[in-house]
């Protein structure tokens, strides 16, 4: 019997692999997406000390008006980007998290190159 791995355990393997990839260094940062079903977050990392240098995520006050789509992943992204930049960060690597480039991971990503980040 064949049986079909769940979309989880797929998520976690492309996780992993991205994870081997992408690390952030103390120059440059590992910008992480994570999407649930009701809300979006994002951190910028510093890996090597270990601390969060810029997170926004539609749970806060500011960002709470904006829903979990397309429009919301846009205004996170900025918000996001300014924050880094007023940090001092100016690039990046992005992590998407396991989930696939596309949607609302796509949205935060153009939305934070459009307002300055490099990655």
């Amino acid at each position: 019997m064949i049986k079909k791995k769940s979309r989880k355990k797929l998520r976690g393997r492309r996780h992993l692999r991205i994870r081997h990839r992408v690390s952030g260094t103390s120059t440059v940062p590992r910008m992480t997406v994570c999407v649930t079903t009701h809300h979006l977050h994002v951190q910028i990392i510093d890996d090597v000390a270990g601390h969060t240098l810029a997170a926004g995520s539609t749970t806060e006050a500011e960002l709470r008006s904006v829903k979990a789509n397309v429009e919301g992943a846009t205004a996170l992204g900025k918000c996001v980007a300014e924050r880094a930049l007023a940090a001092g960060v100016t690039r990046v690597v992005f992590d998407r998290g396991g989930s696939k480039f596309h949607g609302k991971v796509k949205a935060i990503a153009d939305s934070a190159r459009e307002a300055g980040l490099q990655f």
